[in-house]
């Protein structure tokens, strides 16, 4: 195909006078050609002038003029930051005709220390984030930052050639010195014409360490320089998993990894488990993280996740909490998170850079190579420079030695010449000197004729020859010029290097969870697809009388022990599963759901849990001011509620669904709930024990059950100055005949009374504990007074404990701490028996399931003091 020029026909469609034939210029141009020639030509300006680094200073074009204009404006880092609007436009007029847009990108870019290993620019002002881009340059400042100072060391000592700029105006360096294999630390990303770069940030101690043995040891292989760089060390921190892609792209220059978050599974609230997220893949952001979060759970790909909170600062860095839900296996949450969203991404490693002009793909040795071939150079002519410089001084001091030692004849040749060149002409006849020497003695000033001008002068010498055999030396020796860039190598080492940050796993032996999480939540989380739900066995919801929540880790029947521990005596022990719910009635008659994987496990297995692994319940349970925790009771079976004015209700299990917050009674003013357990038979009774001592129980059966918004009916009849203070229910298998010997039946209901003893006063009585049988008492109507419980000694005013159920009972201080109950038991209108420390709290000592469970005489209820 051929085109011609039609300049002369649109000449005359203008209306413009028509060339003569004589001028006008036209060429047949094959189009495929020029297109070829002119792709061809675009793709090479953009692969060298653009896109990719060159192999030895490991920068671009545009960060190499950068960074060369700013030393040449004199920002160090030891002078002040100036507006970045004010780099760009000296970059851009003087070196780099590519636009203020490339410039600055580029220069943000230098100055993220998310995105290089060693940031070489030190920016003032907003910079960017990995979801945010930076403020227009106007507003943000910059200056060299220190490590930028290694690359660009020694540029005026003819260390590297320099090149005209784009105008021919001005000259530039066509590579930096690169005091530190500048290509392997930061990496590059780079997008050309049919081809691209991408490579992964690096320990400067591991390549530095590298490229020292590669210099003392220009035959090692591959092997050997991994030993030094085990892998990449990426900003951002995370782990690498899998190291059979790194040891292909350094092999090869193509290899691909796979990096992933660190995260750990922390209890984030009183009720919450979390995935706490402090390290991201590198170039992921945490915005990018919950967008694709929050799409998983709208997608039901990501299950159990309750909220995302980004909590992150610039104090603490990087905190972002994936809240669980209740029943959820967070091992299992966290393995989905990681294949559903980019906390675990793959980095694809392309290590191609300019080699003497030429686009290449290196791997690990071959990158080091080049870099130390470069260093090797870059020294050897900076020693050369400073050896001719030395040479040069020595041969000027030399001069001024020679004419020092008869000054007044080089005075009076100097007075007696016509001009200057007569006198440099005589001077160098009569001295023997050279033209440079002459001159310079000619430039001298008078007070640098002194006597201690010569005392320098000669020392001077002795430095200058001291000097010049040392550059001699390294010039002369290879193995010695290798020492001096070895030597140099380690001090930028010393001076930049740190920690590694990325964690380098092998791929089978990968944890799902960082290193110091906690063993629960490490357990079973190398396999990524474990069970998202915990297992949903059956266990206990325990309320102890001292305040505190557990779930066991088994349904064994808790039994009590023959030496007390703390917190064994129990207010509530409800059964459950695991991912079953509880409800925590509080003495406002609130019944709050309780999810029970939301109560601190515990690690022993019934029927001897250990409770220190127990929390208290205002740390799980939301009450008001003023309110309390009166018990825990099952959501699936009818349950007896009873109040301070003698009220009772049986509840049935008629609660709202998907309420949180639920009624068991509606209270009158100044009522408070005081006990509450399941009386799902009839046969069940209810006990009232009042602070004046009275006593009332009769069958469940009297009390129709109602539902969650009833009020209750009249229990007790309660004198108006008396409150009740306890309200239990008696199972029906715990119930003995009137007569029947109580201690020949399996778990006997039993009443325990405490009175008052003056527990304000060291060393005072503790009151008087009676335990009696709740056979002993006869059963009344709903609704009467009951009868007397316990006859008060002199000195004792009143109750102040009281408790009724099916044995055994304990004993314990408000604390937890196990006291002594009496052994036998007391006549139902006796008098307690005195003990010395006070009863301050009263509860169960074994679950529901061993009421009839074993005989008598297994476990009684006496207690010993722990």
């Amino acid at each position: 195909m051929m085109a011609k020029s039609s300049r002369s026909r649109t000449a005359r469609a203008e209306g413009a006078r028509p060339l003569p034939p004589e001028q006008e210029n036209i060429v047949d141009v094959d189009v495929s050609l020029e297109m070829e020639t002119s792709f061809l030509e675009y793709a090479y300006s953009v692969i060298y002038s653009r896109a990719l680094p060159d192999a030895r200073d490991g920068l671009k074009p545009v960060q190499r003029r950068i960074l060369y204009m700013m030393s040449q404006m004199g920002l160090r880092p030891d002078r002040g930051h100036v507006k970045s609007a004010r780099v760009v436009g000296e970059v851009m007029g003087k070196l780099h005709p590519h636009g203020d847009a490339a410039i600055y990108d580029a220069m943000v870019r230098l100055a993220q220390p998310f995105s290089l290993r060693l940031p070489m620019v030190d920016g003032h002002g907003n910079f960017g984030s990995l979801d945010d881009g930076p403020a227009a340059p106007r507003y943000t400042e910059a200056r060299m930052a220190p490590a930028a100072l290694a690359l660009t060391a020694d540029l005026d000592e003819d260390t590297v050639d320099f090149v005209p700029n784009y105008d021919n105006q001005f000259q530039q360096p066509a590579v930096l010195p690169a005091a530190y294999p500048n290509l392997l630390v930061n990496g590059a990303a780079g997008i050309a014409v049919g081809m691209a770069t991408n490579m992964a940030p690096h320990n400067l101690r591991e390549v530095v360490a590298a490229a020292r043995h590669l210099l003392a040891e220009p035959d090692a292989d591959l092997e050997a320089l991994m030993a030094h760089v085990p892998g990449p060390d990426l900003p951002s921190g995370g782990s690498i998993v899998g190291l059979d892609g790194i040891r292909d792209a350094y092999t090869s220059g193509r290899g691909t990894f796979r990096m992933r978050a660190t995260a750990a599974i922390e209890q984030v609230s009183a009720r919450r488990t979390g995935i706490v997220i402090t390290e991201l893949p590198y170039a992921v952001g945490p915005e990018k993280v919950i967008e694709r979060i929050k799409d998983g759970v709208r997608a039901g790909r990501l299950q159990g996740i309750a909220d995302v909170v980004d909590l992150t600062d610039r104090k603490h860095g990087l905190r972002l909490v994936v809240e669980l839900k209740s029943g959820f296996n967070a091992p299992a949450v966290l393995a989905a998170l990681y294949r559903h969203t980019p906390m675990e991404e793959t980095f694809g490693i392309n290590n191609v850079a300019l080699v003497d002009g030429q686009p290449q793909t290196l791997g690990l040795r071959a990158l080091l190579q080049v870099y130390v071939d470069h260093r090797l150079a870059v020294v050897r002519r900076r020693t050369a420079h400073r050896l001719g410089r030395r040479r040069d001084r020595l041969h000027l001091v030399e001069g001024l030695l020679l004419a020092l030692v008869d000054i007044d004849e080089v005075i009076e040749i100097i007075r007696t010449s016509d001009d200057t060149a007569a006198a440099r002409t005589r001077l160098m006849q009569v001295f023997d000197l050279s033209e440079r020497q002459a001159e310079h003695i000619l430039e001298l000033r008078l007070r640098q004729l002194t006597r201690f001008s010569r005392i320098e002068l000669e020392a001077e010498r002795d430095e200058l020859a001291r000097a010049i055999a040392e550059l001699e030396a390294i010039l002369a020796s290879e193995a010695r010029l290798r020492e001096v860039v070895s030597a140099e190598l380690q001090a930028v080492a010393d001076e930049f290097g740190d920690d590694r940050r990325t964690r380098l796993v092998d791929a089978e032996a990968a944890p799902a969870v960082a290193p110091g999480a906690p063993a629960s939540a490490a357990a079973g989380t190398a396999a990524a697809g474990g069970e998202l739900m915990i297992p949903d066995t059956a266990c206990w919801a325990v309320l102890t009388t001292s305040g505190r929540l557990l779930r066991t880790a088994d349904r064994t029947p808790l039994a009590p022990q023959g030496r007390r521990r703390k917190h064994d005596a129990f207010t509530s022990v409800v059964a459950t599963t695991a991912r079953g719910e509880v409800g925590a009635l509080t003495s406002a008659g609130r019944v709050l759901r309780l999810p029970a994987v939301e109560l601190p496990g515990a690690a022993e297995p019934s029927p001897a849990p250990s409770l220190t692994e127990a929390r208290p319940a205002k740390d799980l349970v939301a009450l008001e001011k003023g309110e309390t925790l009166v018990a825990l009771v099952p959501l699936d079976a009818v349950l007896a509620v009873g109040t301070a004015r003698g009220v009772v209700k049986r509840v049935r299990p008629d609660w709202p669904l998907n309420r949180d917050e639920l009624s068991a009674i509606a209270l009158k003013d100044g009522d408070a709930v005081v006990g509450a357990a399941p009386a799902p038979a009839d046969e069940d009774h209810l006990v009232f024990v009042t602070r004046a001592g009275q006593l009332l129980h009769y069958p469940a059966g009297a009390v129709r059950p109602q539902g969650p918004a009833g009020g209750g009916v009249a229990g007790m009849r309660v004198a108006e100055d008396d409150v009740v203070l306890a309200f239990g229910v008696a199972p029906a298998a715990s119930l003995t005949d009137e007569g029947e010997d109580p201690a020949a039946h399996p778990r006997p209901a039993v009443v325990v009374t405490v009175t008052d003893g003056d527990a304000d006063l060291l060393g005072a009585p503790g009151g008087s504990v009676k335990v009696t049988p709740l056979g002993e008492y006869p059963a009344k109507g709903r609704g009467t007074g009951g009868v007397r419980a316990h006859r008060l000694l002199k000195g004792e005013t009143h109750l102040v404990r009281a408790w009724a159920g099916a044995s055994p009972v304990l004993g314990a201080s408000r604390a937890g701490v196990a006291r002594s109950l009496p052994v036998e038991y007391g006549r139902r209108d006796g008098s307690g028996v005195p003990v010395d420390q006070h009863v301050e709290a009263l509860g169960a000592g074994a679950s529901p399931e061993l009421v009839a469970a074993a005989p008598a005489e297994d476990t009684g209820v006496e207690v010993s003091a722990d």
